[in-house]
């Protein structure tokens, strides 16, 4: 399974590196798209097994919107017209962001060396803040005595990874521009998420909003998730007046995948 997702991203990254005079460049995406959308028609089970049927009914969608770009991206190949740079450039986005997040996902050092540091920033931050705090394992933290785990979900280097891909797809901004998206994303990312996590263990081990588990309810799964909306909002609206490619991008991306479907409709 991890095998087809690697060859999906590698085969990405290939497409949007090749120039543009070069056709062979759909023909990797396509089949870059393909082994995506394999990866996520291997990903129901999983979910249904823990009945999680929203993800599972989430992958099965990813799968066959991969399949879709894949037959665009196929079709290109005899089409001219900057139309379908688009989907060149969301490639570079998912190969991008795809291979960052994975890599910490997969990687051991860098999966056990981003989880210590979030643990160990957010032990400090709560020392800061006068709390009763202790490390009771290389990814876990207690206070007053009440254990949290950090793991790598709680490292946000999903949005981190999301982000950078979405920059890497402005290809015509300059680096200075891309350098200030970058930094006014990631690093602020990076340090709202550590807050996140703070507040959390924080609330959870001195039991702001009732017991111990309503607290860690409360502050992780609505306040820190109305908190995540508004700052990744913010965010994404400072990236798309920033980059205007970026919203070239989705918006060509979605063009495109009206025209064809209606195209097919009509055969």
């Amino acid at each position: 399974m991890a095998a087809t997702l690697w060859i999906a991203l590698v085969l990405l990254a290939i497409a949007s590196a090749l120039p543009k005079s070069y056709n062979s460049r759909t023909v990797f995406g396509s089949f870059g798209w393909i082994f995506l959308s394999i990866y996520w028609f291997l990903q129901p089970p999983s979910y249904i097994g823990i009945q999680d049927y929203f993800n599972a009914f989430l992958v099965v969608v990813a799968a066959i919107m991969s399949l879709f770009i894949a037959y665009i991206m196929f079709q290109a190949r005899d089409r001219k017209g900057d139309g379908y740079e688009a989907i060149i450039s969301l490639s570079r986005a998912a190969s991008v962001g795809g291979l960052i997040y994975f890599l910490f996902a997969d990687v051991d050092f860098l999966n056990v060396g981003i989880i210590s540091l979030v643990t160990n920033q957010t032990i400090w931050i709560v020392e800061k803040l006068g709390f009763p705090v202790a490390q009771v394992a290389w990814n876990q933290l207690a206070v007053s005595g009440l254990a949290v785990e950090i793991i790598l979900a709680c490292t946000a280097i999903e949005s981190m990874a999301l982000f950078t891909g979405l920059i890497s797809s402005a290809t015509r901004a300059t680096l200075s521009q891309k350098f200030m998206a970058f930094m006014i994303s990631v690093p602020v990312i990076y340090v709202l998420n550590l807050l996140r996590t703070t507040l959390t263990a924080s609330a959870y081990g001195l039991s702001w909003f009732g017991t111990p588990e309503e607290s860690f309810q409360i502050t992780e799964h609505i306040l820190a998730k109305i908190g995540s909306m508004i700052a990744l909002l913010a965010i994404s609206y400072a990236i798309l007046k920033m980059l205007p490619e970026v919203s070239d991008m989705i918006d060509g991306t979605v063009k495109l995948l009206r025209t064809e479907f209606h195209r097919l409709a009509r055969m």
